[in-house]
């Protein structure tokens, strides 16, 4: 049995995984979670779906404004959920991050009362819907201008580092947030501070409707690493396992003063970008079909069985 999060190699031209397609263990260290461990990400990876499924059916009954399909995403988050200490480190969350926010301790009713601005809501309807946070948690509220909540993150994380507090800051968005200035301002100012931050991109391959090869040249994301002094991890964001345990390595390194990382989990959206968007006129069925066939919720469960 492990007792440290293992290694993992920045700057990899594959994904890195732990389960097959099929959810065979291909790892190439011994689990160091208990079954009651497995089942608590399965728990949280289908909390999150059904979730989902609600809020976009509440959308369209008229119950919330708005709501941005988290669905595909439920590995990649639940892996990050797990790796740090909600109410102790910080997280700066972005709109997509449904099952990570139930799944770090943000209550149902309180999730769904933010959603349709109800009197349990924290924020009292001054923020829109998909726009969590919690004081409780140390989770800010969600930022709606893309990469806008990058910079606060670097500064939280230095801030950390400056008072000693053995605290990390974690930091989430999708691919389209890093043709953002504000991502580059960023994780440039962490990586000269050597801020303890891990800033995590869930790279679904649209930003809205462009294409991620629209977006930038660069082969993955995890490559713009290297220019700003830190390691970055390419990840099969659809496989849980991996999701957990590089982030769990990304998180002790920066603990430990090591410094920040940029993590990139690589999953897919099954639904459109918002519940004002119609994916169908960019989109290719096919595509879409052929990422239904890798639904992570499957895959694990086939690892469980």
């Amino acid at each position: 049995m492990i007792k440290e999060a293992p290694s993992f190699q920045p700057f990899s031209d594959k994904p890195i995984s732990l389960l097959s397609e099929s959810g065979e263990w291909t790892g190439q260290f011994e689990l160091d979670l208990d079954d009651t461990q497995l089942r608590r990400f399965y728990y949280d990876m289908l909390r999150g779906r059904l979730l989902d499924e609600r809020l976009v059916k509440l959308r369209f009954q008229g119950a919330t404004s708005f709501t941005a399909p988290s669905s595909g995403h439920e590995a990649a988050q639940i892996g990050i959920a797990h790796s740090f200490k909600p109410g102790f480190d910080w997280i700066f969350p972005y709109y997509r991050d449904t099952a990570l926010m139930i799944a770090m301790g943000v209550p149902l009713e309180e999730y769904l009362a933010q959603m349709m601005a109800s009197t349990l809501d924290p924020a009292r309807g001054r923020q829109m819907p998909a726009h969590p946070g919690s004081k409780e948690l140390n989770a800010f509220t969600v930022a709606s201008p893309i990469a806008s909540h990058i910079a606060p993150a670097a500064g939280t994380a230095i801030s950390m580092k400056l008072q000693g507090t053995g605290q990390v800051v974690i930091t989430t968005f999708g691919d389209g947030a890093t043709s953002e200035g504000d991502f580059h301002a960023g994780i440039n100012f962490a990586g000269v501070q050597g801020a303890p931050a891990v800033f995590v991109c869930q790279n679904n391959r649209y930003a809205i409707s462009a294409d991620y090869h629209h977006q930038t040249a660069s082969e993955n994301i995890a490559l713009k690493a290297h220019a700003y002094g830190m390691p970055g991890y390419l990840v099969d964001g659809m496989d849980v396992l991996a999701s957990y345990y590089v982030m769990r390595d990304a998180v002790k390194r920066a603990r430990e003063g090591v410094g920040p990382a940029l993590v990139e989990l690589q999953v897919y959206r099954y639904g459109a970008h918002s519940s004002d968007d119609d994916d169908s006129v960019y989109r290719p069925r096919a595509e879409l079909e052929a990422w239904l066939k890798r639904d992570p919720l499957d895959r694990f469960r086939r690892f469980l069985d």
